[in-house]
């Protein structure tokens, strides 16, 4: 099968794709024909190892001091189940699935083993109402919005500004706003503020020339990128806001401990628990017509050095796609 390969820390071209054996599934899995995989900011980010000192470091520890092992980057997939292993009951091989792999990543593959019992491993059937590529949109963007717009208690009436709105994280969490009844702000980029009407968001602002933040005006900040400014969010929010940070610097989850200590107002870090219950309130809210999937791009596994140099350069919007294209 084919599969992009990741072996030196670095820039797009350190990715290869290779033809490698096909995996078998354990007893607790199944095998899944992958038709699609999203390349999200994530898997970048991972690739070139764009962290903090300290967690660059903590990644090093985990996936090669030098360099990392082979590696198949990739975190979410849609696809069929082609084969099962013994204990696996819950699925039959012709079904339709999507899924996140977690820390296993294994998506820019054509084919890749999941966890598939009852409570291990964030896999359900597709949603009836989305195409491959489609549903390999929705796992991780709009997991990481359940995660955070749950944890911030995001209210009916409520006002959120969320900032880098125009990926995948953020045209889920426009969506997930407007269905909680949230009125939205959606920050981003000159080019993505057509994309973020199209989500629903309420009020659209471009941080190349706008204004973004207002005193005491949000009840939730849900900042995406990590790059807003500290002091101007906390002071943009309400007596009782929650200032939520998706993907935070050392310094700002320091800084948001101690404001925990002397404000009412509550800043929110840390890593999202991936979990299938969460994954089917994300596929009920697809099939009743709540969330759809905004693609940017579809492309083949062979562009995916091109496909990551427009990731690293903040052109993507919403998702980026890789259809797999298998051999009859």
């Amino acid at each position: 099968m084919k599969a992009v390969i990741w072996n030196e820390y670095g820039g797009p071209e350190v990715l290869t794709v290779k033809d490698i054996e096909i995996p078998v599934p354990k007893e607790d899995e199944v095998l899944i024909k992958t038709h699609a995989a999203s390349v999200s900011a994530g898997d970048c980010e991972l690739r070139s190892l764009r962290f903090s000192l300290m967690f660059r470091t903590m990644l090093r520890l985990f996936f090669g001091i030098r360099r990392p092992k082979e590696i198949v980057l990739g975190q979410e997939i849609s696809g069929e189940v082609v084969e099962r292993g013994s204990e696996v009951t819950s699925f039959e091989v012709g079904d339709k699935v999507f899924a996140t792999t977690g820390l296993k990543f294994g998506g820019y593959g054509e084919y890749i083993c999941i966890k598939a019992k009852r409570n291990e491993g964030v896999l359900l059937l597709m949603p009836s109402n989305m195409s491959y590529e489609e549903a390999a949109c929705i796992p991780v963007g709009g997991l990481e919005s359940r995660h955070f717009l749950s944890k911030s208690g995001l209210k009916k009436g409520e006002h959120v500004l969320i900032n880098g709105a125009g990926g995948s994280i953020g045209s889920v969490g426009i969506q997930l706003a407007k269905y909680l009844g949230a009125e939205v702000t959606a920050v981003d980029s000159t080019e993505k503020l057509d994309l973020l009407k199209q989500a629903g968001a309420d009020h659209v602002l471009d941080y190349t020339k706008d204004t973004i933040y207002a005193k005491d005006t949000y009840d939730v900040i849900f900042d995406i990128v990590g790059k807003g400014s500290f002091y101007k969010c906390l002071k943009s929010l309400k007596s009782t806001g929650r200032y939520m940070i998706a993907n935070p610097r050392a310094s700002l989850i320091i800084r948001g401990k101690l404001a925990n200590l002397f404000s009412s107002k509550k800043v929110f870090t840390g890593t999202t628990i991936q979990k299938n219950d969460d994954l089917q309130y994300l596929k009920n809210l697809v099939e009743a017509g709540h969330i759809k999937a905004f693609i940017d791009k579809t492309i083949d596994i062979e562009e995916i050095v091109e496909a990551h140099r427009y990731v690293d350069a903040g052109l993507k919007k919403g998702n980026l796609i890789i259809k797999m294209k298998h051999e009859s």
